[in-house]
């Protein structure tokens, strides 16, 4: 057998050099790169390796920079979505507070369900230098590092205590990375000493290794239940979540939905299923969904949910589903998410699979002509509300709902937003009207504040990395931007243009909202300056806070749209303005908080006080519980349920 000479940092790195995802006849690098912010733990393992290759002149893991071991995780994950979790980078760090900067983007990844490889650094296996700098020291547990916060948050865990254990932990990793019902975070740990340990590497580890992306057909008894129940149905409908697009199943939907007439919605994860235009697309469903989707979710007899994971959003907290014998037809490749609001009919498949399956057995199926009349008209009313919403107004600082029309306004069809926190998802929701399978990322599982700007650049890496020169437009509140700003000089340093439309609202708008809803008047939301008198921050002086300035700092192009009553053709402009520049540009516009987008008729379930001494708290727990009265259990059919209706 065929050994070289290596660390465990530089077998690793080559390692993974060498990994390709194969889905039928594409062939793509798992790993195209690595990103790095180097301390004490990975400078002399993985860092070294790195910096090996570079002077060696080998490109075969390019190495990339970040200003935060987060958004080096939320740049991978970016990345990997627009890639439809074909491949994503590999981020390294440092012992300590490196390691730990990467935990909210594991948790953001693995709820997400895309894939990540993370590699923190971990304190001496040897322990010969005990405890070192930055280093967690817990009596009960010696041996208990900060790198077991990956645990939960992580699809895989391991740590290479020793290098002959790097071969079966790196295959494992590998495995759950690119496996559809499991991805996720993956992280191997990796301690200070043992990465910079060298063993005999056997040549068969560093070859190049084909992982063949899996598709499960559905099973044929699942498949003629799931058959069954929708040809039993009188009011059926498509929930369609992010695994439509991972699986490159658009297509098969469309034709799914239009010989059979079923209408559709989409969860955040699912935007882009259909365009927004399709005579089966409804909108969004749930708590930021659509009247038109929400209407026929309340009424709907056969739920038919597509690579979704049933979020409180998109059930609008177990509201959505009224019928009081509807069934779940689950189509998923993870059984764990097959099996949610206890359905009877899971079919654990890939969604195209799935789909053309379905299509296959339901040639002779359509929905009855007056659904038909009332999925028309349920569009066209809602279509009304959004033209209504995002016209200009002529207010001197526009409504969200208006600045989101002028930036669609100003884009290209196959244009890309990426969102992730605040009162934005729930607008782009309703208002953003996609009209290609990728140009819609809300990052809404977790939700991330501060996701935003390097999520934009790794889903602009994506498109670069495959030769398409579409536009990334970042759209982002004060409150997220303050965040994670840093990624701009990400963009500088390396000319990855991105579009940012950064939204002043002079606090969290989305929470103020919602604070009014549960009867605390906006309490903490706002960013003013400290009342002396009072000791809060309720007042209204407003802070000498300069974002576009900031922005500018980090050597970024800035356009300032002043408030005005022509502010949104001036912020179309200055979209236009930024689409035709070969650089990066941060637009600055000023909005009203206090207008809100139109209402879809979703709820949303965020506990009220029980009992209070503020009137406007009791009034909102009057109004919670009535809301709450039509929650429901969702645990499935009773058997022969169906059949008996």
């Amino acid at each position: 057998m065929t050994t070289r000479r290596m660390t465990v940092g530089q077998a690793l790195v080559e390692f993974l050099a060498h990994q390709w995802t194969v889905d039928g006849d594409h062939r793509e690098r798992t790993i195209p790169g690595m990103f790095g912010i180097f301390g004490h733990g990975n400078v002399a393992g993985v860092g070294q390796a790195l910096a090996q290759l570079d002077a060696e002149g080998s490109r075969i893991m390019p190495y990339l920079q970040a200003r935060n071991e987060q958004a080096m995780v939320h740049q991978s994950v970016g990345y990997a979505r627009m890639r439809r979790r074909l491949s994503t980078f590999a981020s390294t760090a440092s012992v300590g507070p490196g390691a730990t900067n990467m935990l909210t983007g594991a948790a953001l990844a693995t709820t997400n369900r895309l894939p990540a490889l993370l590699l923190p650094s971990d304190t001496f296996a040897t322990r010969v230098a005990d405890p070192v700098l930055q280093q967690l020291e817990q009596p009960w547990d010696i041996g208990l590092t900060v790198n077991d916060a990956f645990r939960p948050l992580s699809r895989f865990f391991d740590r290479v205590q020793r290098p002959e254990q790097l071969y079966s932990i790196a295959l494992a990793a590998m495995r759950v990375l690119l496996d559809p019902a499991e991805t996720g975070a993956v992280t191997i740990a990796l301690p200070e000493d043992v990465q910079a340990e060298a063993l005999d590497v056997p040549e068969e580890f560093l070859a190049d290794r084909e992982w063949h992306l899996r598709r499960p057909l559905p099973e044929r008894g699942a498949l003629a239940r799931a058959v069954a129940a929708i040809g039993a149905a009188e009011r059926p409908l498509i929930v369609a979540g992010g695994g439509v697009l991972y699986s490159a199943a658009e297509d098969a939907l469309r034709a799914f939905a239009e010989a059979t007439g079923i209408p559709v919605v989409t969860t955040q994860a699912g935007g882009g299923s259909l365009p927004w235009d399709h005579a089966q697309y409804l909108g969004g469903v749930g708590a930021t969904g659509t009247t038109a989707g929400n209407r026929l979710a309340a009424e709907a007899d056969v739920v038919i949910g597509i690579g979704t994971r049933y979020s409180d959003f998109t059930t609008a907290s177990r509201t959505a589903f009224q019928d009081p014998h509807v069934r779940f037809v689950n189509i998923n490749v993870a059984a764990f998410d097959a099996y949610k609001h206890g359905t009877q009919t899971p079919v654990i498949a890939d969604a195209r699979e799935a789909l053309e399956a379905l299509a296959a057995e339901l040639t002779r199926f359509h929905v009855a002509p007056a659904y038909t009349e009332r999925i028309a008209r349920e569009k066209a009313e809602w279509d009304a509300v959004v033209d209504a919403a995002l016209a200009p107004t002529g207010a001197e600082r526009p409504s969200q709902s208006e600045i989101i029309g002028a930036v669609q306004g100003a884009s290209d069809p196959r244009d890309v937003v990426v969102q992730a926190a605040g009162s934005l998802p729930g607008d782009l929701h309703k208002l953003w009207r996609v009209r290609d399978p990728l140009g819609y990322h809300v990052e809404y599982a977790y939700s991330c504040m501060g996701y935003e700007i390097p999520g934009g650049l790794g889903a602009k890496r994506a498109f670069e990395s495959v030769g398409d020169d579409r536009d990334v437009i970042v759209m982002i509140g004060d409150g997220s931007y303050l965040m994670m700003h840093s990624e701009l000089v990400t963009a500088v340093a390396e000319g990855i243009k991105i579009v940012v439309v950064l939204i002043q609202n002079h606090g969290f708008a989305s929470i103020g909202h919602l604070s009014e809803t549960v009867g605390s008047e906006r309490f903490g939301t706002k960013y003013r300056a400290l009342d002396q008198a009072t000791g809060n921050f309720q007042g209204d002086t407003l802070l000498p806070i300069d974002l576009a300035m900031n922005a500018r700092s980090y050597g970024i192009d800035v356009i300032e749209v002043e408030p005005g009553p022509d502010a949104s053709t001036r912020l179309s402009d200055a979209v236009r303005a930024a689409k035709a520049s070969a650089r990066s540009t941060v637009i600055h516009v000023e909005s009203d908080p206090l207008l809100y987008g139109p209402d879809g008729e979703g709820w949303w379930d965020v506990p009220v006080a029980q009992t209070s001494t503020t009137e406007s708290t009791a009034r909102a727990r009057a109004e919670y519980e009535r809301l709450r009265s039509a929650q429901r259990p969702l645990l499935g059919e009773a058997a022969g349920d169906g059949a008996d209706r």
